[in-house]
Formats: structure tokens, C-alpha cells, sequence
């Protein structure tokens, strides 16, 4: 498979870079680094600007965003979305998915006792600018997933991982390593089941 990924410098997306890379599959990361993971391809520049989203996606089997926020910039992750939905759509690439927040939308809900009501109130500017980049995704007519991942850690991936949907009773932890987030990611690639769904993921 080829997969661009959009943010894939550090973090998740170049966690996830790489686990792609070893298992054999054709990987694009785009960043305004320039930096990527050992035998990656690597684009520099801001995928705001149509002209770098349009070369990441073309040719792509699917499209992985795993940006975060610009300082000083506003809804900087919905923008990125909302650039790299137009370029796919242009370039006939249907498959994507989207790195959001448990907060984002109805998922607060997934989280245990007060913890949902503290990350809306301490979290209100970025969950914000990701509920715009949801429904960027969502109104998109693509082939879409999004994960909502809890708190992140560069903790040792422990290998294993809850994903649930709300309205399903599934409770999640506070935390998840990014390692295990991006593995989690690696499996929806290729799982078509997870089409048009949101999912919460901690560990």
C-alpha cells in the first residue's frame, strides 16, 4: 500500500512512518522539517498549501493526518484537513484517516467520572479546532475513519489497546503511548470495516 501521512515528522505520524516502512508498505510523510524516518519519502512544506497537499496525495492508496496545532495559528489542524480532503478529492484518492481527541464531538462520554468535564474546559481551544477538522472529514463524502486518542505518552508501546465507538458503554483510560496509538492506526488502514466510524483509543 502507499500512504502519505501529513505531519509524520515526529510523533505519531513518524511512529507510524515507520511501523508502515518495516511492514513492507510505500511511505510519504509530509512536514514543513522536512524530516522522516529512515527509507521514507519525505516532502518539505505547509500541506495548507494546495500545491504540497496535491504532490503528497497523487498516487496514494491512502492518506493518513496526524498534524497538530501552529502556535499562533487558529484551527490550524482543520485547515490542514480541510486542504488535504480538497486535494484527495481532486486527485480521486478515497481512503483517509484522521488523528482527532477524545473530547472532540460526543466523546467525552467515553471518559471516566469528571475527567470528560476537565478536558472540555482545560482543553476548549483545541478540541475546538479539532471538532472543525471533524467535520471537515465527515462532510468529505470519503472513505474516512477517525481515532480519538486520550492523553499521549512516549511510554514503551505496550502491544495492546481499547477502541470504542460511542454509544457502545466502552470506557477509556487516561493515556495512551504513541507507539500503540500508531500501531492501532496501521490495522484501520486495512480494515474496511472501520469505514465512516470514530473511534476512542487509550490503553
Amino acid at each position: 500500500m502507499k500512504i502519505t501521512i501529513i505531519g509524520g515528522s515526529t510523533g505519531t505520524g513518524a511512529q507510524l512512518a515507520s511501523l508502515a516502512h518495516d511492514a513492507g508498505h510505500t511511505v510519504t510523510v509530509v512536514s514543513r522539517s522536512g524530516r522522516a524516518p529512515a527509507g521514507v519519502r519525505a516532502i518539505t512544506g505547509n500541506a495548507t498549501d494546495p500545491a504540497v497537499a496535491s504532490e503528497a496525495v497523487v498516487g496514494a492508496d491512502a492518506v493518513v493526518v496526524t498534524v497538530g496545532g501552529a502556535k499562533g495559528i487558529a484551527h490550524q489542524r482543520a485547515a490542514v484537513t480541510r486542504t488535504v480532503v480538497d486535494a484527495m478529492q481532486e486527485a480521486g484518492v478515497r481512503r483517509l484517516l484522521v488523528q482527532s481527541s477524545l473530547g472532540a464531538g460526543d466523546s467525552g462520554s467515553q471518559l471516566p467520572g469528571v475527567l470528560g468535564l476537565i478536558t472540555r474546559v482545560v482543553l476548549a481551544k483545541p478540541l475546538a479546532d479539532h471538532n472543525a477538522q471533524e467535520a471537515a472529514v465527515t462532510g468529505s463524502g470519503l472513505d474516512w475513519t477517525l481515532v480519538r486518542p486520550t492523553g499521549l505518552t512516549d511510554k514503551a508501546p505496550a502491544g495492546t489497546w481499547q477502541a470504542h465507538q460511542v454509544g457502545d458503554g466502552g470506557k477509556l483510560r487516561g493515556s495512551i503511548a504513541r507507539g500503540d496509538l500508531a500501531a492501532c492506526m496501521l490495522g484501520i488502514l486495512t480494515d474496511d470495516s472501520t469505514i465512516g466510524k470514530a473511534f476512542g483509543v487509550s490503553n
